[in-house]
């Protein structure tokens, strides 16, 4: 079994522009937003970005890094609508596709499974089939006949995920009150890289908790960043929640100042000035 433990610049050395990346987490929790700044430091761009958006998203679409962006909403939780991506929408940045969030799920479990779509009833009757006129409708070959929605499957070449612990190894375990969809985006992606509060001994994974916490499996993962404070200003429950004010600050900010401020240097650089921001 191999060590894959990386540097989050290593992470990004091996994301090219144009590719189809997923990223986790939902809304303003768990989003792995080292992995994300450290993108924003790169030349990578022309991305298709699926997500359960929050922050990632909204920072991706006011630096100009997407081109397509698959989503069920883009929100920080707390600020229902996150404003730079709904900027960046309303200048007509990217294309959208817009979908239900059981459709998203669905999708995930057929590109999980390498199957070309899962059937869903979710998106039936709404305006997702009108916004989205490429989505296909399929009839159950059984004595029903009963119509669902064609949920094509979310291939990704490259995955990124937060976590709260995982080894060198790349098991990834969960010890807050929800797993997302973590495992999925995994499984759905050619690659995936998992950034984690602190990197621990296998045994110790399940010494903090059950084993039903070890969400991400090694055969899925590419690589492993320990990354301290890695969600921030996402939440990591238990390790520590959304930090509110420093959220307030980024929507209300404009993006180039934000960028100048807190994304122009490396993490410490980051870390050195949110705590300067908060003094």
């Amino acid at each position: 079994m191999s060590d894959k433990t990386m540097t989050a610049e290593q992470v990004v050395s091996r994301l090219e522009s144009g590719m189809t990346l997923g990223i986790g987490g939902w809304g303003s929790r768990r989003k792995p937003m080292a992995l994300v700044r450290a993108l924003l430091r790169s030349d990578v761009r022309d991305l298709t970005v699926i997500s359960y958006g929050g922050p990632d998203v909204g920072m991706l679409a006011a630096a100009g890094r997407i081109r397509k962006l698959v989503a069920a909403f883009v929100t920080l939780d707390s600020i229902p609508l996150e404003p730079h991506y709904r900027a960046a929408r309303e200048r007509g940045a990217f294309e959208l596709m817009e979908i239900d969030e059981a459709m998203f799920m669905w999708g995930l479990h057929a590109a999980a499974n390498r199957l070309p779509f899962l059937p869903v009833r979710a998106g039936i009757g709404s305006d997702v089939m009108r916004v989205n006129p490429g989505l296909r409708t399929v009839t159950s070959p059984y004595a029903d006949g009963e119509t669902f929605v064609a949920m094509p499957a979310l291939r990704m070449d490259a995955a990124l995920v937060h976590v709260s612990r995982a080894d060198p190894l790349g098991n990834g375990q969960y010890l807050g009150p929800d797993p997302y969809f973590d495992d999925l985006f995994c499984e759905a992606a050619d690659a995936a890289y998992i950034s984690c509060e602190r990197i621990v001994d296998t045994a110790e994974l399940t010494k903090e908790a059950a084993p039903q916490t070890l969400l991400v499996k090694r055969h899925t993962v590419t690589g492993v960043v320990e990354a301290p404070n890695g969600a921030h200003f996402t939440s990591c429950a238990p390790d520590y929640g959304r930090d509110e004010a420093f959220q307030k600050q980024y929507a209300s900010t404009p993006w180039p100042e934000f960028a100048a401020r807190f994304l122009a240097g490396d993490e410490q650089a980051y870390r050195s000035a949110v705590e300067e921001a908060g003094a």
